[in-house]
């Protein structure tokens, strides 16, 4: 049986799937949501501000009174539709620049070589013999490589990973459908793939693109789903390796002739060296021995994806599912796959062993490769004759389990109100879940009707991870970033490499992970980086944001522009902290030697007393001479307004323990 969604039926199902577990449907005149932000002393006007820090990337100047002349209700209905246009996103995002954002799997397999894949272009085209591939090492042999990957249209992997990376920033700095960006980034964290891995690199883009991204508030199961049987996860967690012989084709098929003639005419071909793929196919042959039952996705799955640590299963539990999940992996992608060989030369038996396949997209279910036997999964049995479908019902019964919606719905409570979320506000999400049977926009609407969203100890509560303190800023700052690449390398330089967490765990969604020695000085530095224009293909105009007002003095520069960048907020206490600052020389060389040190940082405001009071220890001489050269710039507050002091007082609130929290 072969299974390939159509699309006309995909699009007629999309809203059922998305919606069809509510009531409430995508209306926002029907669906109940009655954000009780009064009830706890908030205005409008700190309501949105709160709405913005929770479910946006950041607040744009003036977006507070945006959305509270629209009506939170309405601007909140909007963002869980997620269909405003993005033009400015498709303006930076250009197809000639960035062709894999729109490619399929296969296509980017076979444009952007990794580096088996290079090695057997070098042997194809005799560049190089299969027992010498240690020479495309030298610099002769690399560029010989390069041009004839240029003569045949194909491009190194790490382009690939450029426009990933490029298009991440893009899209949460300048896409306007804001709430559907951050659970898109949520989501990939929860069902997390790395590029650390090489076998799933490859598949990384397409795999945020179509498993992740169109399922961020709809139905859990169907995310689920779509994770599971992406080339990126099945790779990620091996169980594209995960196989049995338990099953009645595998049986007859090995007392067969045709497979005794397969495996004589498999022996011949690996032991012929001028073959240039005999490496690849033993590599191959060798895996295909040690094959067997993997338990990795099937682990990770219940402890990570669905039930969490504490969701009641047991180790036979965890051998159940990845029997149940045996054969399902990935079709040949690449032309030159050894595998698409084996296939060739097994001929008919080929075609027998795939009359029970299901393929959907990149998806591929072996019949062959599939455990026939009973199951007993938390309680339910299953018979092990329904082939793929057993699959799908075995993620079922763990998406919908009671321990499932505990732990999805305290995950998302960490994520948009404190770092630990009251236990009647996750039992009222998850009973939420149960009830609509895991539609996630229904999930969010429960979480923000619920007083625990607005109460003054959730306000700010949460740290900003290194991603979010970037695209914040751009956001706040209406900064034009014409090259993205350099704000992602200030990201990992800030403790987070994106798409780059190499345990399936994902980034921890907790302070005490992002703020440690060493980072709240490179949060500081980045802040007047960026606040300087100094980070290639990044430019704001500060005096712009203030409608081109200058300020009098560089005190009142501090308000206006703390204002502008923490909307609705109570600024004493930190206009008093960056003050003292501001009035140190050297501010940014400080923080720069600071910053290279290994001296412990237990907080922002230690961090920066610490670069206040070594200041103030500088040579009298020196700091002599820095007073004299700035005393004709001086104005009757004894501090200069200059392009360069908006940069620096913008600089320092960017880096300001306040401006950390959202």
């Amino acid at each position: 049986m072969r299974f390939v969604p159509k699309k006309a039926l995909l699009t007629a199902l999309v809203p059922l799937v998305i919606y069809g577990f509510t009531d409430s449907g995508n209306s926002g005149s029907r669906e109940s949501v009655k954000m009780p932000y009064r009830k706890a002393g908030l205005s409008h006007e700190q309501a949105a501000a709160h709405l913005l820090s929770r479910f946006t990337l950041g607040a744009t100047p003036h977006q507070v009174k945006a959305v509270v002349d629209q009506g939170l209700n309405k601007w909140f209905i909007e963002q869980l539709d997620g269909t405003l246009p993005d033009e400015e996103v498709a303006r930076r995002l250009p197809t000639d620049n960035y062709p894999a954002l729109t490619m399929s799997n296969e296509a980017i397999v076979a444009k952007y070589v990794n580096a088996g894949q290079a090695i057997r272009l070098a042997v194809k085209n005799k560049l190089i013999t299969a027992d010498s591939v240690a020479q495309l090492g030298k610099p002769e042999y690399r560029q010989q490589l390069q041009r004839l990957m240029k003569e045949q249209g194909l491009e190194n992997q790490q382009d690939l990973n450029r426009q990933l990376l490029n298009q991440k920033i893009v899209r949460a700095a300048y896409g306007s459908n804001q709430l559907h960006e951050v659970m898109t980034d949520f989501w990939f964290n929860h069902f997390n793939v790395s590029l650390t891995k090489g076998a799933s690199q490859r598949y990384v883009l397409t795999y945020e693109r179509d498993a992740i991204r169109p399922n961020v508030v709809g139905n859990f199961t169907e995310l689920l789903l779509s994770t599971a049987r992406h080339p990126a996860m099945l790779e990620y967690l091996d169980n594209v390796s995960s196989v049995s012989n338990n099953n009645e084709f595998s049986r007859r098929r090995e007392q067969s002739a045709a497979a005794q003639r397969l495996r004589r005419q498999l022996e011949k071909k690996l032991q012929d060296t001028s073959n240039p793929n005999q490496a690849a196919m033993q590599q191959l042959a060798n895996r295909a021995r040690m094959q067997g039952l993997n338990e990795n996705y099937a682990r990770e799955v219940m402890e990570l994806h669905t039930l969490g640590v504490d969701g009641g299963y047991t180790q036979e539990d965890v051998t159940q599912v990845a029997r149940a999940l045996t054969g399902w992996t990935i079709r040949p992608l690449n032309s030159d796959n050894p595998m698409n060989q084996v296939r060739e030369m097994a001929g008919r038996a080929a075609a027998l062993a795939e009359k029970d396949n299901v393929e959907v997209g990149d998806f591929l279910f072996r019949a062959n490769r599939h455990d026939e036997g009973e199951k007993t999964i938390l309680g339910k049995a299953f018979d092990g004759k329904a082939g793929y479908r057993e699959g799908v019902e075995v993620l079922q019964h763990l998406a919908e389990h009671p321990s499932t919606a505990t732990f999805i719905c305290k995950k998302i409570a960490i994520r948009f109100v404190c770092d630990s979320p009251s236990l009647n506000l996750v039992q009222a999400m998850a009973t939420t879940f149960q009830k609509t049977k895991g539609n996630i926009r229904s999930v969010l609407i429960t979480m923000v009707n619920h007083p625990a969203f607005w109460e003054a100890t959730a306000l700010r509560e949460k740290v900003k991870s290194p991603f979010e303190l970037a695209i914040s800023a751009i956001r706040a700052s209406q900064a034009d970033v014409q090259q993205p690449l350099q704000i992602s390398n200030w990201i990992t330089r800030m403790g987070q490499r994106l798409y780059s967490y190499a345990a399936p765990t994902g980034y921890p969604d907790r302070a005490n992970f992002w703020i440690n020695t060493g980072s709240l000085l490179n949060r500081m530095n980045f802040g007047i980086a960026f606040a300087a224009g100094r980070i290639p293909g990044a430019k704001m105009n500060w005096l712009a944001l203030n409608d081109n007002h200058e300020p009098e003095s560089a005190e009142d520069a501090l308000r206006v522009y703390s204002q502008l960048l923490l909307p609705e907020r109570n600024q004493e206490e930190n206009i008093r902290r960056l003050t003292a600052l501001l009035k140190e020389q050297q501010l940014e060389e400080k923080i720069k030697q600071a910053s290279d040190m290994n001296n412990p940082a237990p907080a922002m405001e230690d961090s920066m007393a610490k670069a206040s009071n070594e200041m103030k220890e500088m040579p009298e001489r020196r700091r002599r001479r820095q007073q004299e050269a700035m005393a004709e710039n001086r104005t009757s507050t004894g501090m200069p307004v200059q392009q360069n002091t908006l940069q620096q007082v913008a600089g320092i609130i960017i880096g300001s323990p306040e401006f950390q929290r959202r």
